[in-house]
């Protein structure tokens, strides 16, 4: 008698699927070697800043002790660094975490969880994984003039119920690259019930530079249905060590921690995490780089006959308006690794990172 364990699984785990990483990159860089250009994952090609480095270095000799189960050190940092309590911080593996987190603790399958079509997938995830009501809202148009496929704010708040105790949204927004101003989600947020948690993914807010556009974090007072979650993956560069935190009411943190696995940011990513808040200087390199670069390689794409749509994040999604799969193929063939967009139904776009100046050069010199 055979055995599959899928069988047996909860009616939430049944309906899901595994996350697709992409292409195996570790098979990829022995196959390209240094010839490789990673632009697949939104990482930082600078790195992360030096002190984050030693720190993480210095903390290795304490790997054999648990790390602080309360973040205590990098939640100080976080609490001066933005000017909250620290009883209004929680610490995760990755931003991810606790998107999903609070999907586990406030969601259910009496309840609905509104997210734009086109938000980030962890979306969609968390409301498949506590079994609530999905409630996807059609995106912008790619034609609008000024958020191309990015939410539709007014839409979002008409399509919030009575059962709805979760909305997600995500500014800047990942795949498009689209935002919008505190002005919008200022009024967005007065028409949102306080019974519906308001959770604003943050994960590309330092490489944000447009007018208008600061942070969900200044409404936190008035709204305290409002949650802001931020990640070190990106402009901190230290995504291979996960570590992300949540600001929101003390009430919403402390029920988070009644869920939170203990020890859920290892010790390491807690001392490095902290070290990158207070380096400045390196944060602003990395902006100034991001920038500059972004702009550079949306003009050469534009040069070259692509369309890129605006963004105000470390990527820029290539809109070809046919199916994206041979041209993801022919530069994946020249050791080039962009994202595909099907998976978000966005079958003709790719999904391109900002790199290094010789990663981006290989780029254009490998597209057709």
């Amino acid at each position: 008698m055979s055995f599959d364990a899928a069988s047996l699984a909860n009616a939430a785990t049944g309906g899901l699927s595994a996350y697709d990483p992409g292409h195996d990159l570790p098979a990829s860089r022995q196959r390209f070697g240094a010839m490789i250009a990673e632009l697949g994952s939104n990482e930082n090609p600078l790195g992360p800043s030096p002190r984050a480095l030693a720190a993480a270095q210095a903390a290795l000799a304490g790997a054999h002790r648990y790390p602080d189960p309360r973040g205590g050190a990098l939640k100080a940092v976080l609490a001066r660094e933005l000017d909250v309590d620290s009883k209004c911080i929680v610490l995760g593996n990755g931003s991810h975490e606790l998107l999903m987190l609070l999907a586990q603790c406030f969601a259910d399958a009496a309840h609905a969880v509104v997210y734009s079509q086109y938000g980030f997938a962890v979306f969609a995830l968390a409301a498949a994984a506590s079994s609530a009501r999905a409630v996807a809202v059609p995106a912008l148009p790619i034609d609008h003039p000024t958020a191309p496929l990015g939410h539709d704010l007014d839409a979002i708040a008409a399509a919030v119920g009575n059962d709805t105790r979760l909305v997600y949204l995500a500014n800047p927004n990942n795949p498009t690259g689209s935002w919008f101003d505190d002005a919008a989600l200022a009024a967005f947020l007065d028409r949102v019930p306080p019974y519906a948690l308001v959770a604003v993914d943050e994960a590309y807010h330092e490489y944000v530079d447009a007018p208008g556009l600061g942070t969900a974090l200044r409404f936190a007072r008035q709204h305290p249905n409002l949650v802001v979650t931020r990640t070190f993956s990106k402009a901190y560069g230290l995504a291979g060590l996960r570590v992300g935190y949540a600001v929101a009411h003390p009430s919403v943190i402390a029920t988070l921690e009644r869920l939170r696995e203990s020890f859920n940011v290892n010790g390491v990513a807690l001392a490095a995490a902290a070290a990158a808040l207070d380096d400045r200087d390196h944060r602003a390199r990395v902006c100034e780089f991001n920038r500059s670069e972004r702009a550079w390689l949306a003009a050469e794409l534009t040069r070259r006959g692509y369309r890129t749509l605006p963004s105000q994040t470390n990527f820029l999604l290539l809109d070809l308006v046919r199916n994206a799969a041979p041209l993801e193929r022919h530069l994946f063939e020249r050791g080039v690794i962009v994202r595909p967009m099907g998976g978000y139904g966005l079958a003709h776009a790719l999904r391109i990172s900002i790199g290094s100046r010789a990663e981006n050069l290989r780029l254009l010199e490998a597209l057709p």
